[in-house]
Parts: C-alpha cells; sequence; structure tokens
C-alpha cells in the first residue's frame, strides 16, 4: 500500500473498517451483493480534523450551569415534580427557588432553546414488582398563558380526526367496545 499510494495509511484503515463490517454478515455472497447494491459514500479520510466546538455534547445540571452559556439548550423535564422538584415544594420559599432555577436554564441559551416536556415517565421498581408508567403535567412555571411565546411541536403527531369520524354530541359511545378493538 505503502509503495502504491499517498494515502495508504486512510487506505489501510478503510480496509480495516471493511472487515469488520464484513465480519457481521453471515457469507461472503451476502456480504459483496449489499457492497455492490448500496456501495460507501464516504471514506475515512472525509471526516476531516474534529473542531473543539462542533464535536461534542456539554451535560449539565441546572446549578453547574450558572454564570455558563451555549448556542443551544435542550431542557429535559419540565413537568412538575422536576421543576419544581417534589423534594423542593415543602414551602414558598422552596418553590421560588425552583422558579429561579428554571430561570436560569432557559437564560443558558444564546440562540436555541428546547423545552421537552414528556406525557409520561416509565418507572422502574427495583423490587421485582414490575415497572410502570406515570403521566406527567407541564411545569406549573409554564402557565398556559405563556403557551403563545413557544413553538409546540409533538411527537408523534396526532392523527387529526375527521369531523365526519366524531359521534354526535350526546352520542353514547361504547369506549369498552372500542378499547378492546384496538388489541384485537
Amino acid at each position: 500500500m505503502d509503495r502504491l499510494f499517498d494515502d495508504a495509511r486512510i487506505r489501510v484503515g478503510d480496509i480495516q473498517q471493511l472487515a469488520r463490517i464484513a465480519a457481521t454478515y453471515p457469507n461472503l455472497e451476502r456480504f459483496l451483493t449489499e457492497l455492490t447494491l448500496e456501495p460507501p459514500q464516504a471514506t475515512s479520510d472525509e471526516a476531516g480534523v474534529p473542531l473543539l466546538d462542533e464535536d461534542y455534547l456539554i451535560l449539565s445540571t441546572i446549578h453547574s450551569s450558572k454564570g455558563r452559556e451555549w448556542t443551544a439548550v435542550t431542557l429535559l423535564n419540565a413537568v412538575d415534580g422536576c421543576l419544581p422538584s417534589d423534594l423542593a415544594t415543602g414551602s414558598s420559599g422552596e418553590i421560588e427557588e425552583e422558579r429561579r432555577l428554571l430561570y436560569v436554564a432557559m437564560t443558558r441559551a444564546r440562540d436555541q432553546l428546547d423545552i421537552l416536556v414528556p406525557q409520561r415517565f416509565h418507572v422502574g421498581h427495583p423490587s421485582g414488582l414490575g415497572d410502570r408508567h406515570v403521566y406527567a403535567s407541564r411545569s406549573r412555571f409554564i402557565p398556559d398563558a405563556m403557551l403563545d411565546h413557544f413553538e409546540q411541536l409533538s411527537w408523534p403527531t396526532a392523527a387529526a380526526a375527521s369531523p365526519a369520524a366524531r359521534p354526535p354530541a350526546g352520542a353514547v359511545v361504547d369506549l369498552a367496545a372500542q378499547m378492546r378493538a384496538m388489541w384485537s
């Protein structure tokens, strides 16, 4: 390789990666078929040198983010129980401290702030009693009156029911039958 190519080191790395990928296929014929149908679009040398400001993610608590700032911030779990914490709702002073923490978290973003409000949480039980989920409500610090200031997205997107599919007002709906039909 060194004799034939100026970029021998990169080519050797590509061949080693190709060998690792080939080892995951049941046989050579299957590997060559896949490689022929969808050849790789890049080699090891195309990624370039990593730039410090672009190639890493900082995970931080709200407390340790004080005094810092980032281009984009994603605030996880903006729900009651997390913001404010269940452990800090014993007095109005504790609740106000939690409100200040949310303010700190939201003001760390220079250009983009994403606030995630999960609909439910998965809860595991270490005692072997099984797993469950609990429903969550948006933090009391983000009231309905503020929602016009946010772009709201949800995933997966809810399918809009057509007006014809809705039962007329006052109609009796067999909810139990509809639920059974979902799982049969």
